[in-house]
């Protein structure tokens, strides 16, 4: 008996510590959200869409639904949610705000952006509609209206900053939505990357893999 009780402890203790303290996150307050939905700017428009109670406030459970909801594999959904909230959380939770920092604060959001990104956005999280249709103009080559696999890493690549750091996650970001939203002559159209910048690619998807759902 004694060796069971230590058997459980020893695997109790292999739990993630992240998943520990989402269990936690889950009692403690936040602070007030300062937002007005009917003004969001692109980029918290395109994280709204893992705000799914729509409280201004995402909870690592919430982007693991979004993440589910939109195609991917609940595993992947898990570990997703803990590599984002571990690293953007801390950035969007304003000043004082209790322990533990696991929720994303949508009307911060823009303190979190990471380098080596699109550039279609401005420091506050707006879209650059020019730089929307130059990023369209330089890189893609085949099509006017669409970018390959190809072309999406060339301009990946050509928008890495001296941090080597930020590369991986718009790398991450893109390829994910390109397996996601391309279609099957393997194009990522114009309209689908659009749809990056303010959400709406991810209501497109969930309404595809669960139409039931996201009707209700």
């Amino acid at each position: 008996m004694a060796g069971h009780r230590q058997s459980l402890a020893a695997a109790s203790l292999k739990l993630p510590a992240l998943l520990l303290l989402w269990i936690f996150s889950l009692n403690w307050g936040h602070a007030v959200a300062h937002f007005d939905p009917a003004n969001m700017t692109e980029l918290q428009k395109h994280v709204s869409f893992f705000d799914r109670n729509k409280d201004g406030f995402i909870t690592p459970v919430e982007t693991i639904q979004g993440f589910v909801a939109i195609g991917c594999e609940y595993a992947f959904a898990t570990a997703a949610s803990a590599s984002i909230h571990g690293a953007l959380a801390p950035q969007t939770t304003p000043a004082g705000t209790p322990l533990p920092h696991l929720t994303i604060y949508v009307e911060n959001i823009h303190k979190a952006m990471h380098g080596s990104d699109s550039g279609v956005y401005d420091p506050k999280g707006r879209f650059l509609p020019q730089k929307f249709e130059e990023l369209f103009k330089t890189y893609a080559i085949l099509r006017p209206d669409a970018l390959t696999l190809a072309e999406m890493h060339a301009m990946l690549f050509a928008k890495r900053d001296l941090d080597p750091i930020s590369w991986a996650p718009p790398e991450i970001e893109w390829g994910l939505l390109f397996t996601l939203a391309s279609d099957w002559l393997g194009f990522l159209h114009k309209d689908s990357v659009r749809g990056i910048y303010d959400g709406s690619v991810f209501t497109k998807l969930e309404k595809k893999w669960h139409p039931s759902q996201s009707d209700i």
